[in-house]
Parts: structure tokens; sequence; C-alpha cells
């Protein structure tokens, strides 16, 4: 995404995408076993407004699709979630109550895209009578443009049938560790659609970049 300026109420309170928040070193809080876990995953639709610890929204963000080994396939770095050809092209983008923020998985850290309370649109329009106060709703978006970067350039890459075979099952694989994580957290989680156009709009998104899904993570209860 270009870097642009961001506007709130007509006044300027960020310029070319600056502002940054590194996040804590991911450290575990509470293991529990990865079988205990897979017993407890479920969809919560109801999750209550109380904000994330930012160790665990640190945690989170790492287990979705954070950087585990410097060397990965190709060389590149290595992460938590696999993608095609280790191309990565997942961005999260996570829509909190003051904005919505990009995720860096190599430098753990989130910058801003929009100031502002975005969440209403990182869910379908029929399904915004559950978890409006979530505190945490991530948004996937694939980048095609990164499929030219992977490491090993398979035909499928420039196949766009193929790519969106490939980044759906990557953003699967990516929620499926979110939805992993919540259980092992006591968390509630739920993946669900969004407002594809109008997050599309709200991100000024290039033509290469794809709206995919969102999903919810909080507290458990209204």
């Amino acid at each position: 995404m270009g870097k642009k300026n961001v506007k709130t109420s007509g006044k300027r309170i960020l310029e070319n995408s600056a502002e940054q928040i590194l996040l804590l070193k991911p450290t575990p809080i509470r293991d529990a076993p990865v079988f205990a876990s897979l017993k407890k995953r479920k969809t919560t639709r109801e999750i209550s407004g109380k904000k994330l610890p930012p160790q665990i929204l640190s945690n989170l963000l790492w287990a979705a699709c954070g950087v585990n080994r410097e060397k990965g396939p190709f060389g590149d770095p290595g992460s938590t979630a696999a993608s095609a050809s280790n191309s990565r092209e997942i961005d999260i983008y996570l829509f909190l109550k003051e904005g919505i923020y990009l995720y860096n998985p190599v430098r753990h850290c989130l910058t801003l895209e929009a100031a502002g309370d975005f969440r209403k649109i990182a869910i379908g329009r029929g399904q915004r009578s559950s978890g409006n106060e979530a505190p945490v709703r991530l948004v996937y978006i694939a980048d095609i443009d990164k499929f030219s970067l992977a490491g090993f350039q398979e035909p499928g890459l420039k196949n766009p049938e193929v790519q969106k075979a490939y980044y759906y099952v990557d953003t699967g694989i990516i929620a499926g560790n979110v939805y992993l994580f919540a259980a092992s957290q006591g968390l509630g989680a739920w993946f669900h659609n969004c407002d594809r156009e109008a997050v599309a709009a709200a991100l000024n998104l290039r033509p290469g970049q794809r709206v995919l899904f969102g999903q919810t993570i909080g507290f458990a209860g209204k």
C-alpha cells in the first residue's frame, strides 16, 4: 500500500503512515496442550468489549502469522502459517477502536493506516448484531503482487485461478492458528465475512489487493 496522509475530522494526525507500535516480544503466558486446545476450539459470536492485554495481543498476532525462524524456505523468514512458496501474501489488518493497523510480522509491529473506529465494516452487513464492541477485529487481505516475490516461481503463482486457491487456503491456515490460540487462552473467536467494498475504500487499496474475510477476537460474553 502506498504512503498516504491519514486524516480525521479534517485534521491531519499522521503523515506518511509513520506512526508505529512496537509489540511486546511474544512470550508464553499459559501454554495449554495442543490436544486440549483443539478440544476447546469453537466459534464464539458473543464477545465482550474488554480490551486484550498487550501481551495477549502480541502473542495472538505472532501465533497468526508471525516469524518463528529467521531463515525459512528459500532463505526468507519462516512463519507460523504456511503459504504458497512462502509468499506470505496474506496481510492482517487490525480494526481497533482507535483505528486500522497493519501488522508487520518481520518487525512485529503495527502501523496506523486509518484513524477512527471502523470495526463495523470489519464484519458482514448481516452479521453486525453480535460482537460489535469486541476489542479486535482482524481483516485478511491478499496482496497478489507478493506472489511475484516468492522464492520459488512455480507456474501457479502467475495463474489467477490458482492464485485464488492459494490465498483462500493460506487465509484458512492463519484463521486456524487464531482459533487455536484463542482456545488455548480462553478467548472467543469468530471467523466471518466483512464489508469488502467498505474496507477497500477505507484503506484505499491497490488493484492487486483482495479483501477476503474477517475474524473477531476477545473475551467471551457480552
